[in-house]
């Protein structure tokens, strides 16, 4: 028997088994395949991006690792994307930054950059069925040198980041109009401070009036959907970070945005599974920055583990799947670029899969009787479901690597293009 005979065989197995619970694994994976990603172009290029060639991040932003064969051209990056993409089940999206505009031999700031300097992504984009995101670059720049961008003391600073954010805005209502797919506009800022500030209230008032000059000019949501970000801290602002949770909650519930929740962004024993539900009944939609936490740091390659279980099974459970965006947000150094998006990515969808695969009807009936006893016999059952199987035939059938056969692709990768950068 063949190896994709064995993968369909196992298939029919495991399609029979999640039948007698009543769940419908067509049914599931049909859903799955709606699903797109939106994967991080700063993974391929350790978050450098082409405005400037060996530009430091800052901001409380840093890569560690020094793994050969990152990205140093954007066709370098789109190659690597291409191959990624092949590995993943499915049609997913790319998230760009700023910072990664193409400005040829053009001198350009960051208050500078303007659609024309995207076009290239966007002609690929075109070419290769995916969906654009995108993000303003509030860091690895002169003017966000004190740590302070759009909250800063100095009016010429934010005066600086307000165009910038202004500008950012028209490029998303760009990528929306060329792609006919809206984009997620993804507002983060690094501002904070290393120690106790005596005036937390003042930097919080400026940067809500620079936020309230950006987003002033109406822009058409079906081309560009604005979200904030908040934050619990990072490298120099573990005391005081401007734009927390609470402040950008209360942003966007009071201005109808869009609400980022990061997963590296909390305390170690926060989960942002628990804040969907809590967020969602006051924003339209959520948009989600899957990465791992461990400990203080917050950008770790997505692995199968609880938290990320836990975070698709509330999006799921709760039929959130038409409200939140999901997008990735880890950059890893230390391995093959590739085959971190590719492992982050495959694991967020496996994880959504194993949501779908639920018999949630059911366990919600118990929740309702007051069954929790049946609840958790249940629940600790379906982990030793075939859940493999149907993972596997997903990606037979969209034509991705299945099980360890992914790695073949990557050494194969890494032997003909990385090897030669």
């Amino acid at each position: 028997m063949s190896n994709d005979s064995k993968v369909m065989a196992a298939y029919a197995l495991a399609q029979e088994r999640y039948a007698a619970l009543g769940v419908d694994t067509e049914a599931a994976l049909a859903k799955l395949e709606a699903i797109a990603i939106s994967l991080h172009c700063w993974q391929g290029d350790d978050v450098g991006g082409f405005e400037s060639p060996g530009g430091e991040l800052g901001g409380g932003l840093a890569k560690t690792g020094n793994y050969p064969g990152k990205a140093r051209t954007p066709q370098e990056l789109r190659r690597d994307l291409d191959m990624a993409y092949s590995l993943i089940p499915g049609r997913h999206r790319l998230a760009l930054h700023a910072m990664y505009a193409e400005p040829g031999a053009q001198k350009l700031d960051r208050n500078g950059v303007r659609p024309e300097h995207f076009a290239n992504w966007v002609a690929w984009a075109k070419e290769k069925g995916h969906g654009l995101d995108f993000n303003p670059t509030y860091f690895g720049h002169p003017m966000a040198a004190s740590g302070f961008t759009l909250s800063s003391y100095d009016k010429g600073v934010r005066d600086f980041w307000v165009e910038h954010g202004i500008i950012c805005r028209e490029i998303g209502a760009y990528f929306g109009r060329e792609l006919g797919t809206t984009c997620l506009n993804n507002h983060w800022i690094p501002d904070g401070m290393k120690d106790t500030p005596a005036d937390r209230k003042t930097p919080r008032l400026l940067l809500k009036d620079s936020l309230d000059r950006i987003f002033a000019a109406p822009v058409d949501k079906q081309h560009n959907l604005d979200a904030v970000e908040g934050k619990l801290f990072g490298i120099g602002a573990e005391s005081y970070t401007v734009g927390s949770h609470e402040f950008y909650l209360g942003y966007a519930v009071a201005n109808k945005l869009v609400y980022t929740l990061d997963s590296g962004h909390y305390h170690p024993t926060e989960t942002i599974s628990d804040k969907l539900s809590s967020v969602l009944p006051f924003v339209d939609d959520v948009m989600l920055h899957v990465s791992r936490g461990v400990r203080w740091d917050s950008d770790h390659v997505v692995i199968l583990n609880d938290d990320l279980q836990a975070i698709m099974q509330e999006i799921v459970r709760g039929d959130y799947l038409g409200r939140v965006h999901i997008g990735l947000d880890f950059f890893d150094a230390s391995i093959n670029r590739i085959a971190a998006w590719t492992v982050g990515t495959r694991n967020a969808l496996k994880a959504l899969l194993m949501a779908l695969v639920e018999p949630y009807a059911q366990l919600q009936q118990m929740d309702v009787e007051g069954n929790y006893t049946a609840r958790l016999v249940l629940l600790e059952e379906l982990k030793s479901m075939p859940f493999g199987a149907v993972w596997d035939a997903y990606c037979q059938r969209q034509g991705a690597p299945v099980g360890y056969a992914v790695m073949d692709a990557i050494r194969g990768y890494e032997r003909t293009e990385l090897a030669n950068r």
